[in-house]
């Protein structure tokens, strides 16, 4: 009987121990929602759209019920506007790349802002669209992002930039957290 219940102690006592070790805490490697600049500037945050996005998929059609958007919000002029929107992301993904033929929604990538506070690199999440892209905040322009250059992407949630700045400063390297969406986390 005491070897019973030890069992059964020991059984929850484990059971509690693994639950603790899987509870991430996401916010140690991820910004999610929102992101502020380094200069403090402004605030790259997503926004839950209040429609329902019908969308061609792989083997069927589906519904994103509260699909994202990515918004900018400067605290200078206390002012936000969209940045990244359903409405004319997927084209311009779909004119770079022809070959996929199904929508891509501005929640389905990480964002790395770089220490320019300008170019964002957006690193898919979706499994079968493995592109990375490139956006100019500035004069909003999107692009291909080669991954070959002086950003390295680990495992998919820290991005490490290695370099010297001059010949005088040491060798270092920062690690980037990205801005994900809560949809993604789910």
């Amino acid at each position: 009987m005491k070897k019973f219940l030890y069992l059964i102690l020991f059984l929850l006592y484990s059971k509690t121990t693994l639950a603790e070790l899987n509870d991430l805490k996401y916010d140690q490697y991820f910004y999610i929602g929102k992101m502020q600049s380094y200069h403090k500037e402004f605030t790259l945050y997503f926004k839950t759209r209040e429609k329902a996005i019908l969308a061609k998929g792989e083997n069927l059609n589906y519904i994103n019920d509260y699909p994202q958007d990515l918004y900018i919000y400067n605290h200078l002029t206390k002012e936000d506007y969209p940045l990244i929107t359903y409405e004319w992301f997927p084209k311009r993904v779909k004119k770079i790349y022809k070959k996929y033929n199904y929508p891509i929604f501005p929640e389905d990538f990480a964002y790395y802002l770089l220490n320019d506070n300008n170019t964002l690199i957006l690193v898919s999440a979706v499994k079968n669209f493995s592109q990375n892209l490139k956006y100019d905040i500035e004069n909003r322009k999107l692009e291909n992002y080669k991954s070959e250059g002086k950003l390295n992407f680990i495992i998919s949630t820290y991005a490490k930039s290695c370099g010297y700045k001059s010949l005088k400063n040491n060798f270092e390297c920062r690690i980037y957290k990205p801005l994900v969406s809560k949809n993604l986390i789910n």
